[in-house]
């Protein structure tokens, strides 16, 4: 599998759907920035494909890590960001309250 890797440039929503398609595909990703602007787009995107996941019935984690990658011959550090598939009752229990309190929340603003 390859990494996914995010620019500051970056459509939050396509990262997303690239992610969500990895997810689904083989229930886990890597997603690489470099950079605030990227490590931004990447977060935006991460949560953006948990939504889309959800409509799937699918839950994800995240686990973020600090890697060192050469660039041209310059070492430059990137956030890592981890993605796999959950099944739901493995999610912490207070944490199932707040997503279900913020899928709440949506709905009460579309509504």
């Amino acid at each position: 599998m390859d990494v996914i890797k995010v620019s500051g440039r970056s459509r939050s929503t396509a990262v997303a759907g690239a992610i969500a398609g990895v997810i689904r595909d083989v229930g886990y990703a890597e997603v690489q920035a470099i950079g605030a602007s990227a490590v931004n787009q990447a977060i935006k995107a991460t949560a953006i494909a948990r939504g889309y996941l959800e409509e799937d019935g699918i839950d994800i984690v995240c686990l973020p890590l600090f890697v060192e990658v050469d660039i041209q011959g310059l070492v430059r550090t990137a956030v890592k960001l981890t993605i796999w598939r959950v099944r739901h009752e493995e999610i912490h229990p207070r944490v199932r309250e707040q997503l279900t309190q913020a899928a709440e929340q949506t709905l009460d603003d579309i509504t």
